[in-house]
């Protein structure tokens, strides 16, 4: 079990799983800005406990992506978005949750091995 949080606490998760065998870097213009090295979970791994005052949500382009964060200490915490293949395809209906592995608790995520997808030029 993996457990994390934004810097107030007012976003916990625990992920039921292990970490993946690398992080992802996306290089799409909201990805890079934000810095987020994501570990990925199919959506029944994850449970999210957010306060719902702080909990705040940005969708942008396709509104397909949820890009969770915390109202409060404005930290990215979660994405849900469509599982896209590396080709950007996508099959209508498989969600993945990108964590932002920068807020696992006792876990350095610059340490651990990356992989970069070009978000930029993908979707």
């Amino acid at each position: 079990m993996l457990t994390g949080r934004c810097h107030c606490g007012d976003t916990v998760f625990e992920i039921d799983g292990e970490l993946p065998q690398a992080l992802t870097r996306c290089t799409c213009t909201f990805c890079s800005r934000r810095g987020t090295l994501y570990a990925y979970y199919e959506p029944k791994q994850v449970r999210v406990t957010a306060d719902p005052a702080s909990d705040r949500v940005y969708r942008w382009n396709s509104k397909l992506v949820a890009h969770h964060f915390c109202g409060t200490c404005g930290c990215g915490t979660y994405s849900d978005s469509p599982d896209f293949q590396m080709d950007g395809s996508w099959d209508g209906k498989t969600r993945r949750i990108g964590v932002n592995a920068r807020l696992l608790d006792d876990f350095d995520a610059e340490e651990w091995p990356h992989t970069v997808i070009d978000g930029r030029h993908l979707w």
